[in-house]
């Protein structure tokens, strides 16, 4: 992520040349971590595509911690990213490069990766036991995927994220532009006077806890499918607007970075009150009256927003390195995000039918040989040619 040598004059965003490899980095790791919490989705109590019949209670408290971090954390990334790219580019070109880049691939995936998880699934759960040309002709009667395996065979599946932030970023073009203008950089002033008080970067959980209050309450689940998904749409798109917003001064990344033990404390207080209210209440007893699910909710944002905060601090502090290896890595995590499901999908379902390995076992074999098997699908298939570039999402070859 680079931006130009000259800098602004009307605007203090920082525009020096610089790279911020710790995000990179931070990238990387949220989508391997992605690889073993899908993984693991076969192996807890939550619905999913394919099932073990075996369960793992402490692996579920893990992704249930995971569940609050992984994703937020992208899209805040995601947001610091769009920062660094408007600095290269004018805001149409930064749109023609997203539609490149994140909607050419999710149509691609909803036709050609999305389907086989479709018909695993619909073989797993004797649905249908055809051959996989005799399932595709479903995928072009246009019905909606449902949870379960019901509904049709048309679905973004995981690409749900490709698919959102593809709107964050059209949808946000107005708001950076607003944030170049004199009331915009008046904000961000006050945004800088604010986290330059000790934990101040605290306080920006208040959008997000405003939006579960409004948005929330008519839009309780998390979908993914957007047109009923509004609360999480909005949560999401917030953390989009902080990257930019917090990465577009050198000063806030320092003055972040230094507050770090702050972020770590508030991250383990919402950590100890999320599992603590679990073990004393239970599940019922916390969706027994609408104040528990609301102090529930909140504390969850709570630990979503302040884990985020104190893995990009502690990222800045240690992560902001070259490696030779980097480059490559960066390049490779796009086509791995969109390869790694469909790949989890189809050995775990070998793996359950074909073997007798248990939860950990299972679990072992899944993640490593998914991580070998689109390794390989990225050198030989993807990184050489220039259509398969395109179609995953990949930069054109200098």
């Amino acid at each position: 992520m680079e931006s130009p040598a000259q800098p602004s004059i009307q605007n203090p965003v920082l525009l020096t040349r610089t790279r911020r490899y710790d995000l990179d980095w931070l990238r990387i790791i949220a989508i391997l971590t992605l690889l073993f919490y899908h993984t693991g989705m076969i192996y807890v109590s939550w619905g999913w595509h394919i099932k073990s019949a075996e369960h793992s209670q402490p692996m579920e408290e893990v992704m249930r911690w995971l569940h609050r971090w992984r994703m937020p954390l992208l899209f805040f990334i995601s947001g610091a990213g769009t920062f660094f790219a408007l600095q290269r580019r004018s805001y149409g070109a930064y749109a023609g490069e997203r539609f490149r880049r994140l909607f050419v691939p999710l149509v691609f995936g909803m036709f050609v990766i999305v389907p086989p998880q479709i018909y695993i699934e619909w073989l797993f759960r004797g649905r249908f036991s055809g051959s996989y040309i005799d399932f595709y002709p479903n995928v072009f009667g246009f019905q909606p995927y449902k949870d379960g395996g019901t509904g049709g065979a048309f679905s973004w599946h995981h690409l749900w994220f490709i698919c959102y932030l593809f709107f964050y970023s059209l949808l946000s073009i107005p708001v950076f532009r607003w944030l170049k203008s004199d009331a915009g950089s008046r904000f961000t002033n006050w945004v800088g006077k604010l986290i330059s008080r000790p934990g101040g970067a605290l306080w920006l959980v208040v959008p997000i806890l405003l939006n579960d209050v409004i948005l929330g309450g008519f839009f309780p689940n998390e979908t993914h499918a957007l047109f009923d998904d509004w609360a999480y749409f909005m949560k999401n798109l917030l953390l989009f607007w902080y990257g930019f917003l917090l990465i577009s001064r050198r000063e806030f990344w320092q003055t972040i970075t230094d507050q770090r033990r702050a972020f770590l404390w508030a991250t383990l207080i919402c950590t100890i009150l999320l599992y603590g209210s679990r073990a004393l209440y239970g599940e019922e007893a916390i969706d027994s009256t609408a104040l528990s699910r609301t102090l529930y909710s909140f504390n969850s944002i709570g630990l979503t927003w302040f884990s985020v905060l104190m893995t990009v601090a502690y990222g800045y502090h240690y992560l902001n390195v070259n490696r030779p290896i980097l480059h490559h890595l960066t390049e490779a995590v796009y086509p791995f995000y969109i390869l790694h499901q469909t790949v989890i999908v189809l050995i775990g379902y070998w793996v359950l039918k074909q073997t007798s390995l248990g939860v950990y076992d299972g679990f072992l074999l899944v993640s490593f040989s998914t991580l070998l098997v689109c390794a390989c699908l990225y050198w030989f298939l993807i990184r050489p040619f220039r259509l398969t570039r395109i179609l995953f999402g990949v930069k054109a070859r200098k």
